[in-house]
This record gives structure tokens, sequence and C-alpha cells, in this order.
């Protein structure tokens, strides 16, 4: 919007300057000279402006909306944001995972769906993905895995044969590399993709009892996806063809939602259920645990500034507000660490003082000072004292998300269950949820991937991996790689 009102050019410190284009010299032909300090500022935040980017994620975008319950699922959580009637101040962050932060938004990859909920209790944040699985179960294999989806150390360049080493050595990634060479590996727009907390949670009620849960974001919009040769086309005409359709539907007043489901298992059913429920490469069957309505989502607001509502969000699965916690599901204990550390080292340790971070409720810590600390911190900054610091209301806040466990140290998997194979899933998604034609995209799309660079023996590896998860398809793929069929 243009502002018709003359306003004066300032300092940053709100002085204002002699000129918005001429330096200070010593006469018009001179030198510069070092006194001109707007020009040194103007130079000094240029050079500084930049952050670093995350290091998966780091292309998206995203909007602010409202989140509102439709349902009563008060038996299950005592979470202010899921109680009846409540409506709560969120924000959504869409992103793709390898790329950098220029790359193309039609690449072939998982979208990253984070969300934060301003909760009357605190922030409570969901990093989710629009697929319900994931590509390995144990944390020590993530940086190894986000790795091989970028560049090699030699040549700068993406590489299928580093991809395809990976996935076909780590046979847990059948189910979501499946997902990620169907139809949905492309998104026809983030407003036609689902959302997914893949990860288990447990939600605690008022009267204590726990239940074991997944979040199932559904699109008001339906399912969409672009076919690899559109993909293609839109990487080059408009890279940024995902967040352009995100700003001009809100903007346009077509706001996008989305319908909040759960599937809620109960507490004790996870001892014996028939495969481990904390597998983040397993998905529930809706059969067992059908999916419960909570509310909906609307995005109504884009941007006002990119930079400091969405590239500085920071969004992390540790933002667990009275009445829902983690689960058991190593990769998400793993990422209630990794996700403020990297926010930590990527904006600085005051990272929650951002705006678009900050609670909407006061706030009574403990920290103090480093850098760009703008909070001010009062006496006493210690606990416990007696001069009326906060204190921890452990009666109503004590934890109450937690489950029992023992055993010995080791370092192995999950232990296995009946139906704890990692190729059963994925072979039933193809088989029984994909219809022909869906298959046959599938097909293309493997082959054309792996025709792509790959060396012979992990191009063999491959098709083996394709056929232990379903024999037809795997020869299908073998034959349209060997002879284009």
């Amino acid at each position: 919007m243009t502002d018709t009102q003359p306003r004066p050019t300032t300092t940053d410190a709100g002085i204002p300057v002699a000129s918005d284009e001429h330096s200070l010299t010593v006469g018009p032909n001179g030198p510069i000279l070092l006194q001109d300090h707007y020009l040194i500022e103007q130079m000094a935040q240029f050079n500084r402006e930049r952050i670093a980017e995350r290091q998966p994620h780091a292309k998206g975008g995203g909007a602010f909306g409202r989140f509102e319950v439709t349902n009563d699922v008060s038996a299950y959580t005592k979470a202010a944001v899921f109680q009846p009637g409540a409506k709560t101040d969120m924000l959504i962050r869409f992103s793709t995972v390898a790329g950098e932060r220029g790359s193309p938004d039609t690449w072939r990859d998982p979208r990253g769906f984070a969300v934060k909920f301003y909760t009357s209790e605190g922030n409570y944040d969901m990093v989710g993905n629009n697929t319900p699985v994931f590509f390995v179960r144990d944390p020590m294999k993530f940086q190894h895995f986000i790795r091989s989806q970028k560049r090699r150390a030699d040549t700068n360049l993406r590489d299928h044969d580093m991809q395809w080493d990976f996935w076909t050595l780590s046979p847990e990634s059948a189910h979501q590399v499946t997902w990620l060479m169907g139809d949905r590996g492309i998104p026809k727009t983030w407003r036609n993709m689902n959302g997914y907390s893949s990860h288990t949670y447990m939600w605690v009620n008022a009267q204590g009892e726990r239940f074991w849960v997944k979040y199932h974001f559904k699109t008001d919009q339906g399912i969409d996806f672009l076919t690899q040769d559109e993909a293609d086309r839109l990487a080059g005409a408009d890279g940024d063809y995902h967040q352009r359709d995100l700003y001009n539907a809100i903007e346009g007043g077509d706001y996008p939602s989305w319908t909040l489901y759960m599937q809620i298992m109960p507490f004790e059913d996870a001892k014996t259920y028939r495969f481990n429920p904390f597998d983040l490469t397993k998905v529930w069957p809706h059969s067992d645990y059908p999916l419960i309505e909570v509310g909906r989502m609307t995005l109504d607001r884009t941007p006002t500034d990119y930079h400091t509502e969405i590239e500085q969000a920071a969004f992390e699965p540790n933002n667990l507000v009275p009445g829902i916690g983690p689960s058991p599901d190593k990769m998400l204990l793993a990422r209630v660490f990794s996700y403020a550390d990297a926010h930590r080292a990527r904006l600085g340790v005051n990272y929650k003082q951002i705006p678009v971070n900050a609670a909407k409720v006061p706030v009574h810590s403990y920290s103090k000072d480093g850098a760009m600390r703008v909070e001010k911190v009062s006496d006493p900054v210690y606990a416990p004292n007696s001069y009326g610091g906060p204190q921890a209301d452990t009666a109503r806040y004590g934890e109450s998300a937690v489950w029992y466990t023992d055993g010995e140290m080791v370092r192995t998997a999950y232990t296995l269950r009946e139906q704890d194979d990692d190729w059963g899933q994925a072979g039933t998604m193809v088989r029984e949820v994909l219809n022909d034609e869906q298959r046959s995209r599938l097909v293309s799309n493997v082959a054309g991937h792996l025709s792509k660079g790959v060396s012979e023996p992990i191009l063999q590896r491959a098709f083996e991996y394709w056929r232990n998860i379903d024999k037809d398809l795997g020869d299908r793929i073998v034959d349209a790689v060997r002879n284009g069929g």
C-alpha cells in the first residue's frame, strides 16, 4: 500500500537523514568520508541482513489464521486449545524438505506442515508433513538421510545415485518412498494437500486418563496433484508457484481451510497392538482407530513482512501445553531437543522474544541476558527465592503425560511384533489404495527417477527394493527402466 503522506527517511535510530541518493564526499568528485554514518549503517545492515537458512525445510511460505473447535473431545484431552468452542490464533508454514531457499516449489519432495497455536496456556507447536509416515524411525539416521537428499561434496549437485543408495540400504524407508513417488509426491498447491503429525503424541484428560493420538489435517479444498511433466515445467516457469498460489488465494478472499481429525488409541492398546504404534514408518489403520473430528483451521492473513513473520518463525515439538505430551516415538523424542537447538543456533538464544514466536500470554521465566534480549528481567533472577518470584505449580501442572519404561541400555530398533516388517504397509498401499492409473504413474515416476544417474549396483538394489514392496510393480519398474516399457 502507498502512503500519500510524505515521511522523512530516518536512520534506524529515528534520526532524519540528509539524502537517499548521495554519500558524503570531499567535494563532488572526492573520496567517501568515514563519518558518513548513514552510509555505514546502510552497508553494514545489508551485509548482515541474511540469517542462516534452515538445514531441512529451507524453502517455504506461510500464513496466519484461526483454529476453531467444532466437536467435543474433552473426554480425551484437557488442553485448552481443544476444548468445546475454543478459538485460537495460529500460524502455519509449508515447505519442501531438501531444497535450498531458492529452489523450485515443485520438486518431488515431502512438504512440511508446521503449525503454531497461540493458546491461552502458551504456544503449542505441531511439526508435521503432508505424509503420515517418514523415511526413518531412529534419529541416528536423520542427519544422514537429509545429507543424502541434498548435494554431493564434490560436484555440489543433487544426486539420484546418492538418494537411492541411502533408501535401498534403509528398508524402513519403503512406505514413505512409495508415498513420495506417487501422486502426492507433488501436490498441486499447498491448499490441496493434507497435513499429518506423523508422530504419535499423548493426550491427557482432566481426570488424568491417557490416550495415544495422531493428527490428520484434511484439506477442505480436496486433494490434487501435479504430474511430473507439469511440475518440471513449473519449476522453470514459476519456481515460487506454491507460495504465489497461497498468497493470491488469501488476498483474493478465497481462504483455505483444513478440518482436523484425530486417531485416538486407548493407552493400554499400545502394549499389545500388532505392530509398534510409535514407529514413524507405520500408519494406524482407520478400521482400528477411525478419524474423530476436532475442528477447523482457516488461513485468512498473509504476512506483512516475510522475513520477520515467516523466515524467523520457529516451530518446535517441545512446545507442549498441559494435556498434550510426547510418546515413546524415538524420532519425536530426538526432535524435542533438536528443533529448539537449531533455532538457538540460527536465530539466537532469545528467539522466543521475536514477535512471531512470542506467546500471547504472560511469560514468567527465569531466562535472562544473552544476545538480542529485549524483554526486561527483574530480580529475583533465581529459584527458589523468598522475594516473590514465580513458582512452579506442581499440583496443577505436574507431569501427567508420562509412561513407564525399563530395560537395559541398548542400541537397537523397536522390539519386533507380529506385523513389524518394513514392506507390508507399502505393499498394501500399492495393491489396495492406489488404482490402476495411480500405479502406472508410480511406475513412470520411479523409472524416470532411477534413469537419471543411478549406478548399476544401486539400480539392482532398487529393483529388489520395489519387488519387496510388490513383485508385479517391481517387475514393471524394471521393464520401464530397461526397455522403456
